[in-house]
C-alpha cells in the first residue's frame, strides 16, 4: 500500500508539473521593479493622465468641474492598491491650467500664485495633491510661461509707458508688420498706450519680455512657490519654444535656448526631482534640443503621436515601426512624452466611431512603447470631439444619466457629447472586451514590469503589414508584443529579428499573458540573439494584442 501511495503521489506531482508547463502563467515581478532601479528618472515609471479640470467632475453642482471632483474620482484613476486592477492604474496627473484666468480654458493667466476660484480654493487643491501623493500619483500643473492675460495686473500697469512694468512686455510705436508662424497677426494695438504690443497667440495674451531680468525673477519666484511651498511634482511648459523672439524668428531661437539653459540648474537646485516637460510642437530633431542641451527634462513627441495614430488608422504597422525606430535614435534615453492626442487635437475616436478596434491598436502602440505616456481624459472610453477646441474639452462621460454623470446642475458649463448614453465609464467598466478594459490591462502590465517601461526596444521585422511587433527587454525579463492591427484574422505572417538580446541557441517557452490566447510556439534564438521566420500563434485575431513572456 505504501508503494502504491508513493506511486500515486509521484504521478500527481508529474501531472501537476506537466499542466504547469502547459498553462500560461504571469511573469514574476522582478526585484528591480522601478525605473530608478535601472538608473532612469522617476517619471519613466509613470503613466500620466491629462485632466481639464472644468470638464472632469463637478462636486458641488455648479456645472463646473473642480478639484474636489477629481479627489472624489481618484478611485477610478488609481485606488492606491497595486493588487487591484479595477482602477485605470495611472500614476501621474497633468492638470491643464488651474491658475486664475478670465477664459474658460485658462491659458491667459492673471495671477501666478493662486488657483482659479471656479475650481475651488488653494486648500481644495492641496487636499487633492495630498490625496494623490498618498496613492503614489505624481501631479504636474500647466505653466503658461510665454504670456499672460491682458487682464493681468502686470499688463494693465504696463500699458502706461511710464510704469516700471512697461518693459515687462514687448512694445513698438508702429507695427513691424510681420506675421506669426501660422500666418496670424502678432502685433496688437493698445488703445490706452497708443502703442503696439506683441502677442503670438491672440491680443488677449500679450507675450512677456524675458529679455528683462525682472520678468525672469518674477517667473522664478512663482515657480519656486509651486514647487517648494505647494509641493507639485513638476510643470508642463506651455508654448515652450516661443519664449524669446529674435525679430521675425519666433520659435526655437538661440535666446530661448540660452534662457532655459540657465533655468535648468536653477530649478534643479530647488528640487532635483522636479519634472519639467515642454510643449515643443515641432519636428523631433528641433524638440530634442531642449532635452539634449539640459533645458527641460522631457518634451512631448508630436512626430511619434502623428505616426502612431496614422498607423492605427491605416492598419499599417510600417508607419509605427519606422517612426519608433527613428525616434529612438533622436531620444535614445527615452526622455520623451508620448501620447496619441491632446486638448488641441481632434480626439482619435472621432474618425472611427463606433468601431473600437483601431483605438485599441493605438492604445497598444502607446503603452508598449518606451517614453513617458500621457493619456487625454476620456480617451480610454473612446470619447469623440473635433474643432473648435471646446468640443475636444467637453465633460467626461461617467454614466448614462443626465449630463453624463458629470454634474447635478441643470446646465453644465458645456453639454456632453450626444453619444454619452452609449459610451461611458459605467457601461464599459464590467465589459472585459471594452476599450476601457484594454487600457486598464495595458497600464497595469506596464506598471508591473519594467521591461515595458524602460527595457531595451527592438523593432521586429514582419512580412505582413497588418502585424506590429516589438521586443522589450531588461536583464531580468523579455517580452514580445504582437498586435493584429486589422479587422480580419491573420494566419500568414512571420516575425524576424536580425539581432537581439536573446541567448544564442536557447529555446524559449513563449507564455502569452495578456490576451489569454494560450502559449505560443517555442522560439529558438539564433547566433545573433534574434530569430527568423517565427510565428508564435497560428492565427492572430482581429484587433488583438498579444504579449509573450520569453521564459
Amino acid at each position: 500500500m505504501k508503494i502504491k501511495a508513493t506511486f500515486l503521489l509521484s504521478m500527481l506531482l508529474l501531472t501537476a508539473f506537466i499542466l504547469g508547463a502547459c498553462t500560461p502563467t504571469t511573469p514574476p515581478v522582478p526585484e528591480k521593479a522601478s525605473a530608478e532601479d535601472y538608473g532612469y528618472p522617476w517619471w519613466n515609471d509613470r503613466v500620466f493622465y491629462q485632466i481639464f479640470v472644468r470638464s472632469f467632475y463637478d462636486s458641488d453642482g455648479d456645472g463646473v468641474g473642480d478639484f474636489a471632483g477629481i479627489t472624489e474620482k481618484l478611485d477610478y484613476l488609481n485606488d492606491g492598491d497595486p493588487a487591484t486592477n479595477t482602477d485605470l492604474g495611472i500614476t501621474g496627473i497633468w492638470l491643464m491650467p488651474i491658475l486664475p484666468s478670465p477664459s474658460y480654458h485658462g491659458y491667459d493667466v492673471t495671477d501666478y500664485k493662486a488657483v482659479n476660484p471656479d475650481y475651488g480654493t488653494m486648500e481644495d487643491f492641496q487636499a487633492l495633491l495630498a490625496a494623490c501623493h498618498e496613492r503614489g500619483i505624481a501631479v504636474i500643473i500647466d505653466w503658461e510661461i510665454n504670456h499672460t492675460s491682458d487682464q493681468h495686473p502686470w499688463f494693465v500697469a504696463a500699458e502706461d509707458p511710464a510704469s516700471d512694468y512697461h518693459d515687462w512686455y514687448i512694445w513698438e510705436e508702429t507695427s513691424p508688420g510681420y506675421s506669426g508662424p501660422w500666418g496670424q497677426g502678432v502685433w496688437h494695438r493698445s488703445q490706452k498706450a497708443e502703442l503696439f504690443y506683441y502677442g503670438i497667440f491672440t491680443n488677449t495674451m500679450p507675450d512677456l519680455n524675458f529679455n528683462n531680468r525682472d520678468v525672469t525673477t518674477a517667473m522664478y519666484d512663482a515657480v519656486a512657490f509651486w514647487i517648494e511651498e505647494i509641493g507639485v511634482d513638476g510643470l508642463r511648459i506651455d508654448a515652450a519654444r516661443h519664449l524669446i523672439e529674435e525679430g521675425k524668428e519666433q520659435a526655437n531661437t538661440a535666446s530661448t535656448h540660452a534662457w532655459y539653459q540657465a533655468w535648468y540648474p536653477w530649478y534643479k537646485g530647488i528640487n532635483p526631482d522636479a519634472m519639467m516637460i515642454g510643449e515643443v510642437w515641432d519636428a523631433s530633431l528641433n524638440a530634442a534640443k531642449f532635452v539634449d542641451d539640459q533645458e527641460l527634462d522631457l518634451v512631448f513627441n508630436f512626430d511619434l503621436a502623428g505616426k502612431f495614430t496614422q498607423a492605427a488608422s491605416m492598419e499599417y504597422s510600417g508607419a509605427a515601426a519606422s517612426a519608433l525606430e527613428n525616434e529612438l535614435k533622436i531620444f535614445p534615453d527615452y526622455q520623451m512624452g508620448t501620447f496619441l492626442t491632446n486638448h488641441d487635437m481632434a480626439r482619435f475616436m472621432t474618425t472611427f466611431m463606433p468601431d473600437y478596434g483601431k483605438p485599441k491598436t493605438a492604445a497598444t502602440l502607446l503603452l508598449t512603447a518606451p517614453g513617458v505616456p500621457f493619456l487625454y481624459y476620456g480617451e480610454e472610453i473612446g470619447m469623440v470631439g473635433g474643432k473648435p477646441d471646446e468640443n475636444i474639452r467637453r465633460p467626461m462621460q461617467w454614466d448614462g444619466s443626465s449630463n453624463a454623470g458629470f454634474t447635478s446642475a441643470f446646465m453644465p458649463w458645456m453639454t456632453a457629447q450626444p453619444d454619452y448614453t452609449e459610451k461611458n465609464v459605467a457601461q464599459q467598466t464590467e465589459d472585459e472586451t471594452s476599450l476601457l478594459s484594454h487600457y486598464r490591462k495595458l497600464i497595469h502590465f506596464r506598471n508591473t514590469y519594467p521591461a515595458l517601461k524602460i527595457g531595451d526596444t527592438h523593432i521586429v521585422g514582419i512580412d505582413n503589414a497588418g502585424v506590429y511587433a516589438i521586443l522589450r527587454s531588461t536583464e531580468e525579463q523579455t517580452f514580445l508584443v504582437v498586435a493584429n492591427m486589422t479587422a480580419k484574422p491573420i494566419d500568414t505572417y512571420t516575425l524576424n529579428l536580425a539581432q537581439g538580446p536573446l541567448q544564442a541557441g536557447k529555446s524559449y517557452r513563449m507564455v502569452e499573458f495578456f490576451s489569454a490566447a494560450g502559449n505560443g510556439t517555442a522560439l529558438k534564438a539564433d547566433e545573433n540573439g534574434g530569430f527568423a521566420d517565427y510565428s508564435p500563434l497560428d492565427v492572430l485575431e482581429p484587433y488583438t494584442t498579444y504579449i509573450f513572456w520569453l521564459k
